[in-house]
């Protein structure tokens, strides 16, 4: 939280923009008001970048388009009827929509829409005072009914009227809480989480998709480790990622092993520093639901051994089929689900690889099993070494920095990450004399094996080798 004369001079600065000037005079000329509303006005305190213009105005739809017509090189009406007009002024997107006073009818979180005519109504409505904050233009007057600016600085979440209300009216905004407190990295009050905590079963009439994209913003924050346990303290993630809660597994006197719930989430921070120190300019979605949930397998496969020990024999392989049937329950797309569920099928490969140096052929199967997925198991596989048993921790760091150090050569010499046996499929019908079909395939992945035990053989030597294969398979 910045300063409250430095939050000034950057509104200043956005109300002196050429986009907000241009719109603050059309509506000013014509007897409308109008104001910057909820994220721009938060930002501004928080120091943060302001990416979206949202405006609310007492004008109806109708007159919103017409006055942004002529300053505005598009419009989009797609929101009218709940009363948004989107515009592109001076090259950059704004919504402007009018004032609302809506009611709900508690079955539906689509409301009855009713235009208002009082910004201070309208802030009332909205979810979170931090977000019910405005800057009236263009007098550049805060309007701040609900003591958003004292929650700012308190670092608090917490709605304007009551919990209760707020989510009664749209229960999705217990899951924006969640995203929020990660996001902003702030304290949700006791009353906001008892409600929440009361309320779950409201989410029934949240669409998946809804459901989905807060998830989706919530594992995109810079550290959405918070959220996730807001999330399982208020036993909402019963209700909309089960799988997570199910990971604290009963730790007994006589069977004692990691907290794999506490262990995925620090999986989860290791994985977003590693991310970051390697480059990666965007936030992965894909690696941070892996490493959230890369050992979802464990409750299934928990086993107390002979002696007390706990195994989880298969995990991986019973993680990666409960992490499909989640993704697309909650409707992520295919590639998505396909790339979670590979990395989670892949990341106990490399442990191998402590036991007893790898042959190239090993490692050529490693890069090829990964694919397109390397880099992300590369990042998976260390954020997984959570031990604080310094010696075994830098053991394993020096086995992968070694495995990666070969992986760089062998890719060198071999192109390794588009590798292919020495013969394609029509110089497998030429020299076998065969045509297309279940034996040419047969074929060629006998090639692909030799290819990663051997490296290239070269065509000459790969068809001698496939001829005898073929002469001995007849």
């Amino acid at each position: 939280m910045q300063s409250v004369a430095a939050a000034v001079a950057r509104l200043d600065e956005l109300a002196d923009s050429p986009v907000v000037a241009e719109l603050a005079r059309v509506f000013a000329d014509a007897g409308h008001e109008l104001a910057i509303v909820g994220g721009p006005v938060r930002d501004a305190f928080l120091g943060r970048p302001v990416t979206d213009l949202d405006f609310t105005t007492d004008a109806r739809p109708d007159r919103i388009l017409e006055l942004v017509t002529p300053i505005s090189s598009a419009q989009w009406d797609v929101g009218r009827a709940f009363g948004t007009i989107a515009a592109r002024v001076r090259g950059e997107t704004v919504e402007i929509t009018t004032y609302r006073a809506d009611s709900y009818d508690g079955s539906t979180r689509k409301p009855e829409v009713r235009f208002g005519d009082s910004l201070d109504d309208d802030l009332a409505r909205r979810d979170f005072t931090v977000n019910a904050m405005a800057l009236a233009l263009p007098q550049r007057r805060l309007v701040d009914p609900s003591n958003g600016v004292e929650h700012l600085l308190a670092a608090r979440l917490t709605t304007p009227g009551t919990p209760e209300q707020s989510f009664g009216d749209d229960p999705l905004r217990m899951l924006r809480a969640a995203r929020f407190s990660a996001q902003l990295g702030f304290d949700v009050d006791e009353d906001v989480m008892q409600a929440m905590t009361a309320m779950g079963d409201r989410l029934a009439i949240v669409s998946v998709e809804r459901i989905t994209d807060e998830l989706t913003k919530l594992l995109r924050a810079d550290r959405p480790r918070r959220g996730i346990e807001l999330l399982v303290e208020t036993g909402l993630a019963e209700r909309v990622l089960p799988e997570i809660p199910a990971l604290r597994l009963e730790i007994d006197e006589h069977a004692h092993h990691k907290d794999v719930y506490e262990h995925s989430l620090t999986v989860l921070d290791q994985a977003i520093d590693l991310e970051r120190s390697r480059g990666h300019e965007a936030p992965d979605l894909v690696l941070r639901l892996a490493a959230l949930l890369h050992d979802i397998g464990k409750p299934a496969t928990k086993r107390v051994e002979p002696g007390g020990a706990v195994s989880f024999h298969h995990h991986d392989v019973v993680g990666s089929k409960l992490a499909t049937k989640r993704l697309k329950a909650l409707r992520f797309d295919n590639d998505t689900v396909a790339s979670v569920a590979r990395l989670i099928e892949l990341h106990l490969r490399f442990f191998g690889y402590t036991e007893g140096a790898w042959t190239d052929s090993a490692v050529r199967r490693y890069v090829r099993d990964a694919g397109p997925l390397l880099e992300r198991l590369h990042i998976l596989t260390r954020a997984d070494v959570t031990t604080r048993n310094r010696r075994k921790a830098d053991r394993l760091a020096f086995a992968y920095d070694d495995l990666e150090q070969r992986i760089e050569h062998l890719q060198k010499e071999e192109e390794l990450a588009a590798i292919r046996p020495d013969l394609n499929g029509d110089d497998i019908q030429r020299v076998l004399g065969i045509r297309p079909g279940r034996e040419v395939g047969e074929a060629y992945r006998f090639l692909m094996e030799l290819r990663l035990d051997e490296g290239p053989l070269g065509p000459d030597e790969a068809e001698r080798r496939l001829r005898a294969w073929w002469d001995a398979r007849a």
